[in-house]
């Protein structure tokens, strides 16, 4: 039953299964100018998302350098009636090199007062559904952090905050000082970046190689209700139509078992690699990357795959290379 407690929480993953990432919107990472190619492209990326089933919008302040949040401004201004069926989520606290230092993590008051500002500027609306701390920072100072939250809510500019690449004491740490519940936490989980899995599968097993992702911080976020999201969760096509004539034997091997299943289950191989994430009991939410609308249709079927215990080990074991202990 969904908890009371976390309200929006217990709704995201059934208002959206997937997460469309925007990193890839407004052109290069440079300083040009958006073209109308690029606003074209992101009204075509937004109109696939939304046929796939997809609401959850994902933005950070760095995406091509502000230029994603202002391609999606775009279709918000020539679209208003958008901002009522989807959920816009953005990341702040990556601070590239500059004049005023080398490159950072910024939690302070004033870095994250005005990064919200600039955000709601270039996606042009009033209020961001979810705020994201990107990256931790290591001088994070969770009473500021509280006290700025609190200030974004108490104005209007901000419902709801979650963080993104934390471990469960770095969240525990912040959560002590909020009064409301963080909602996400975004890691980079995937068919290869088994750290997460292998943290726990290993655990006490002597002669097994080192693992370092935190562990229990994806048991933390079961705990208390935190949804959490998977970026890099397509592992850039590799097991899904990339070559990978060069690459070491368990990627390729990992491929074909992707494609035999995609054949089995009749959907895409994007949608087992992506099935066998939303297939683990936390409930995961993938982040997908690509603009490509056809690829974009293509993940959408992960919604129609629900794998058998023994194909979700099967992909495991033949992306880890190993076996277990």
């Amino acid at each position: 039953m969904p908890d009371s407690r976390y309200p929006l929480a217990s709704k995201l993953r059934q208002h959206s299964p997937l997460v469309f990432g925007c990193m890839s919107l407004g052109g290069p990472w440079n300083s040009n100018p958006l073209s109308a190619a690029d606003i074209t492209a992101a009204h075509q990326a937004v109109d696939a998302a939304l046929e796939a089933g997809i609401r959850i919008f994902d933005h950070a302040d760095i995406y091509t350098l502000g230029k994603a949040e202002q391609a999606f401004g775009k279709v918000l201004a020539q679209r208003p009636e958008l901002r009522q069926l989807i959920t816009l989520q953005s990341k702040c606290g990556i601070r590239f090199a500059d004049k005023h230092g080398p490159q950072r993590y910024d939690f302070s008051a004033e870095w994250l007062s005005q990064s919200v500002d600039h955000i709601l500027k270039r996606l042009q609306i009033e209020q961001l559904d979810i705020l994201l701390l990107h990256r931790p920072d290591p001088l994070m100072q969770p009473e500021e952090v509280a006290a700025t939250f609190g200030q974004l809510v108490q104005s209007g500019k901000v419902k709801h905050f979650g963080v993104s690449n934390m471990q469960q004491h770095q969240m525990a740490l912040l959560q002590d000082a909020l009064i409301d519940p963080l909602l996400v936490n975004q890691l980079e989980l995937s068919l290869s970046h088994l750290a997460w899995l292998d943290e726990g599968t290993t655990a006490g097993c002597s002669g097994q190689p080192a693992v370092n992702f935190s562990a229990g911080t994806i048991e933390y976020c079961r705990r208390h209700k935190v949804q959490l999201q998977a970026w890099g969760s397509l592992s850039q096509g590799l097991f899904s139509g990339k070559d990978t004539s060069k690459a070491a034997e368990p990627i390729r091997a990992t491929a074909r078992l992707v494609a035999t299943l995609a054949a089995e289950y009749q959907v895409s191989p994007e949608a087992i690699v992506l099935g066998w994430l939303m297939r683990h009991p936390a409930q995961i939410q993938p982040v997908i990357g690509t603009i490509n609308p056809s690829r974009i249709a293509a993940c959408g079927q992960a919604s129609q795959v629900l794998l058998s215990r023994e194909h979700w080990y099967a992909l495991y074991l033949a992306a880890r290379g190993a076996p277990l202990p």
